[in-house]
């Protein structure tokens, strides 16, 4: 029977509880069943027994069942925070040529610069800079890929100087500009296929990490994807090179070890950054609704999208897109197939 990341009592939400974890703020509220108060996971006062406390996922829900705001550490206060947030979000958003600076941000939303940049980082889950750094990026691949000059575009998107874009190319863009331009031509792209407990595996990387894992019954038909999506790039087998990594795979499909920290190289909206990063934190054996994870981003009404942003995920199980279901009931999609995502709840529930 699959667990429902509201219902389930995890480890990881109570370990929060207890270490008294700020990244958790916003996205749980314990109530006590004694006392008929929430909090939210920071909260200094005493912990309680675990058996007298129910996880929430929003400060309603809490107040829907009786429990009364902490007096001591406001839980109710959150939500206007998120507002602030958001509101942020989109002024970075505005600036096409430009990274507003702390400054400038925590004076928007009213809030002190450090106050607002640790805020910002719990509940978006990068910092102000990097938010801002990476709508630039896109702004940059949508003028390269419309045709404009590479020395047109960085300026027009605000990087100082052609230099320090060249610095940043591999971390922004995962190659040089030049070679985004022309879709990857002349990328190196090693690859590999393995059989395994879900049907045949292949994996491609470039020397940054993965950037593509894909599940199938037909490995020619995997491999021609595979040459399709990279069609401009330098790709070539490397079965001993990526050994390591697709040993660790299928044990991880064959139900032997939780799959660990693995490097990867894909290229991705600020959007997708953010709902991919909220799927690395989903704990093995939970899974969540696509609503969930579009309020735990700060995107409440954003359901299709992180839908959409699961389905293009282009390193599925590595950023494990299979343990979030529709709120509504079922399985919904899955990019390899709704039996491989039943067959891999079912086995993180072994």
């Amino acid at each position: 029977m699959m667990k429902s990341a509201q219902l389930d009592f995890a480890e990881e939400i109570w370990q929060a509880v207890v270490s008294r974890d700020s990244k958790f703020d916003g996205k749980i509220f314990y109530g006590v069943h004694s006392t008929k108060i929430y909090c939210r996971p920071s909260c200094p006062s005493r912990k309680p027994n675990r058996s007298q406390v129910t996880i929430f996922q929003s400060a309603q829900a809490a107040e829907l069942q009786g429990f009364r705001p902490c007096k001591r550490c406001q839980p109710h206060a959150i939500a206007p925070t998120i507002n602030k947030i958001l509101t942020a979000c989109r002024y970075i958003e505005a600036q096409s040529d430009r990274v507003p600076t702390l400054t400038e941000l925590s004076t928007q939303v009213a809030m002190s610069p450090t106050h607002f940049q640790r805020v910002f980082k719990q509940i978006v889950g990068v910092t102000p800079f990097e938010y801002g750094n990476a709508q630039r990026r896109e702004r940059l691949k949508q003028h390269l890929h419309q045709g404009v000059k590479i020395t047109d575009a960085l300026y027009e998107v605000g990087y100082g100087s052609s230099s320090r874009l060249y610095e940043q190319a591999p971390e922004q863009l995962g190659m040089t500009p030049a070679r985004y331009k022309q879709h990857g031509r002349g990328e190196e792209i090693r690859y590999t296929s393995a059989n395994s407990p879900l049907g045949y595996l292949t994996i491609a990387a470039t020397k940054r990490g993965i950037c593509s894992v894909k599940l199938g019954d037909d490995l020619a038909k995997l491999e021609n994807e595979l040459h399709n999506e990279f069609c401009h790039a330098s790709l070539h087998r490397a079965d001993e090179e990526l050994q390591e990594w697709t040993q660790a795979l299928i044990n991880y499909l064959s139900g032997k070890l939780s799959l660990s920290e693995l490097p990867y190289d894909v290229k991705a909206t600020a959007f997708q950054i953010q709902v991919w990063e909220a799927l690395k934190q989903i704990p093995f054996g939970t899974t969540v609704s696509y609503s969930d994870v579009a309020c735990s981003i700060g995107h409440p009404t954003a359901i299709r999208a992180v839908a959409r942003a699961c389905a293009t995920n282009p390193i599925a199980l590595i950023i494990p897109c299979h343990r979030v279901l529709p709120k509504a009931g079922g399985l919904g999609g899955y990019r390899w197939g709704v039996s491989r995502k039943q067959a891999l709840l079912e086995m993180e529930q072994l």
